[in-house]
């Protein structure tokens, strides 16, 4: 019974020291932020989405600033209107 719970314990120390290990690996690797952001004075960023070739930044302005990825250029600016 002692060697039975004893394999038990170190069967579960185990599992539970592979899952630690390795489950870091498992989540994907997130974009890097563009370092030359910079967004209008007054402006504060509320969100950010990665597109291919361009990101966009959701603004406390309810606005969506979408930059180029390459150049950091603002390419166009969404105004978002409230349904009423």
């Amino acid at each position: 019974m002692t060697v039975l719970t004893g394999t038990m314990i170190a069967g579960l120390i185990t599992i539970v020291g592979l899952l630690v290990i390795r489950l870091p690996d498992l989540t994907p690797e997130r974009p890097a932020l563009p370092d030359g952001i910079v967004l209008p004075a007054g402006t504060q960023a509320e969100a950010v989405t990665f597109g291919q070739g361009w990101y966009a930044v959701v603004t406390g302005d309810q606005e969506i600033l979408i930059f180029d990825a390459e150049t950091g250029n603002l390419r166009q600016t969404v105004v978002i209107k409230a349904d009423r």
